[in-house]
Parts: structure tokens; sequence; C-alpha cells
């Protein structure tokens, strides 16, 4: 259990965090980064899952990967592979508004998405005024998630100090970095524990189970 009056800063993850990665988003997501590798770049798609996961596993996302060996502009590609009609995947949560509210802590997403479609997923979830703050890929450019330097420019931004913040992601990796720097992790979509992090739950919703709000557990 992580004690609530330790912690003065709520890092969240966006994807596959803040809502259950069985949404579907993130498959749709992906394809479109495949159409866009194919489109743009003119790439063959039986070479593009295979350079895709490549890039990602060097460059910590493909984007970053895309800019090195292709150069192309930030922007459009993040515009292209988040055009997905968020309405037909999320649906307003007022449950989730309700728990995430009793939590006094300054909330701040930080994603390795941009801005526009963090304000897109919160909107649809109806969570969006709860956030102080969102820290996106081009705030913490030329670094990413998991890299240590995107940390510490995002706990900077969010004007707070490491020891200070708990990280709420799905990805382990992420939290290991987290972890490393002295934060409070959480994993969000696992019931396995690990040494990258503290606690694991299955869903955000299940947040109160290992984080005490006000000294007792939030449920």
């Amino acid at each position: 259990m992580l004690h609530s009056e330790n912690y003065t800063t709520l890092l969240f993850d966006l994807d596959d965090t803040l809502y259950e990665s069985s949404t579907g988003i993130w498959q749709a997501i992906r394809e479109r980064i495949g159409l866009y590798m194919h489109i743009r770049l003119g790439l063959d798609w039986e070479t593009i899952p295979t350079l895709r996961a490549n890039l990602f596993n060097t460059y910590g996302t493909t984007l970053r990967g895309l800019i090195a060996l292709y150069d192309v502009d930030p922007q459009d590609y993040l515009d292209f592979v988040h055009d997905i009609p968020m309405q037909d995947y999320l649906k307003p949560d007022p449950q989730l508004g309700k728990m995430l509210s009793t939590y006094p802590q300054k909330k701040v997403i930080f994603t390795n998405a941009d801005r526009n479609h963090a304000y897109r997923v919160l909107k649809a979830l109806e969570i969006l005024p709860l956030f102080e703050k969102i820290i996106d890929i081009h705030d913490i450019d030329p670094h990413c998630k998991p890299m240590p330097e995107a940390f510490s420019k995002a706990v900077s931004l969010a004007e707070s100090d490491p020891a200070r913040c708990i990280m709420l992601d799905d990805s382990q990796s992420n939290l290991a970095t987290a972890r490393s720097l002295g934060m409070g992790t959480i994993r969000v979509g696992s019931t396995q524990l690990s040494w990258d992090y503290d606690e694991c739950i299955p869903r955000i919703q299940d947040l109160p189970d290992v984080f005490s709000s006000n000294g007792h557990n939030g449920g």
C-alpha cells in the first residue's frame, strides 16, 4: 500500500492506463501507424510490422525511429495515427472521475502521445477537468518514455520532486525507470507483481486497493 500523505503529484500515463486495453484503441492506432508507413513512406506491407517493432525497441517510439531514418514530420505523423473516432471506443466514466477526485494530489498526464490525443481521450471519459497539466511527446522532446531524461523533464514540468510523485502506467519498462528515479510506481492492467514497480492493479478503477486516501484505504 502506498500512502497518500507521502505524495503530492500523481503522474498518469494515458493509453491503456486510463482506459482498459480491451477498448481496441491501441489496435486502431497501430493500424493507422502501418497505414502511415505504407502511404506516406511507400513501404511494403510485408516489411512494416517488423520495421515498426524494431523502431519501437530501438528508439522508444515508432515516431522517433521514423524521424531518425525517414525525417518524417512529427505532427503529420501524430495527427494521422491518432485520427480515429474516439466516441466509438470510449464512453463517459462517472465512477472513474468520482474516484480520482477523492485524491487531492496534483494530477498530471505524462504520455508519449501528443496533447490533442490526450485531450480527446480525457474528454471522451469526461475527466479532463481533473487534470492540471498534460505533458506530451513534444514537451519531452527529443526524449520519450522510458528514457530517464523524459521522466526528469516531466517531473520538472509538473513542478514536483521524484520522491513525491507516483507514476501510474501500463508499461513495465516505464515503471522501472520511474522507480529507479525514486518515484512511487503502480502498474495498471496487471496482476503480476515485479521488482520493477511497487504495486499493480487490474484497472485504474482499482486504485483505492493500493493507494490510501488520507491515510486510509480509498475504497
